[in-house]
């Protein structure tokens, strides 16, 4: 499959990037996407989580302190969901990174799973930089009939995302 490649969406280090894939918009069919474990399992990850409401959010990476607040942040957030409402944060960091950021971290309420090998979810959903593949900040809940009700994407890398708004589209989504 051949995905767009956009300029003028989004800049790193002042310079423009090219953002490969479309921006996905609320009502759309969330596509599967095929990621790596922190074990380098192959995880289908909506079908992973099926029956579920599911946040995605999409970060740079995790070693960056807004990267590392976010996760941060949903972890705590998750520990107050519903079972039904699973929290799933993506970067292309490498899985044996993230298992040990996790580890060190604390975190054990979200899944945290790497698009390194492939940068299948990047890619469809819009949010892989070309030039120094990483993915873009953006958030994403999508429903249990794999449905978009919020889609978000941060207008700089170093923007975070509304939680609360977040939260309240995935709840509502239940």
């Amino acid at each position: 499959m051949i995905f767009p490649e956009r300029n003028g969406v989004i800049t790193f280090a002042g310079r423009d990037v090219t953002v490969v894939g479309p921006d996905l918009k609320v009502g759309e069919i969330a596509p599967e996407f095929t990621v790596q474990a922190q074990d380098w399992s192959t995880v289908s990850a909506l079908s992973a989580t099926e029956g579920k409401v599911r946040i995605i959010a999409s970060v740079p990476s995790l070693e960056t302190s807004v990267c590392d607040r976010e996760t941060r942040q949903f972890n705590q957030d998750a520990a107050n969901l519903s079972k039904d409402i699973s929290i799933l944060v993506i970067s292309t960091d490498l899985p044996y990174t993230q298992k040990r950021w996790c580890g060190a971290a604390g975190i054990d309420q979200v899944m945290v799973l790497s698009d390194h090998m492939d940068v299948d979810f990047g890619k469809k959903y819009g949010v892989l930089i070309k030039e120094i593949r990483i993915l873009r900040r953006a958030v994403f809940v999508v429903d249990r009939n794999n449905r978009i009700t919020y889609a978000a994407y941060m207008p700089t890398i170093g923007a975070e995302p509304d939680y609360d708004a977040v939260i309240e589209a995935a709840k509502q989504a239940l």
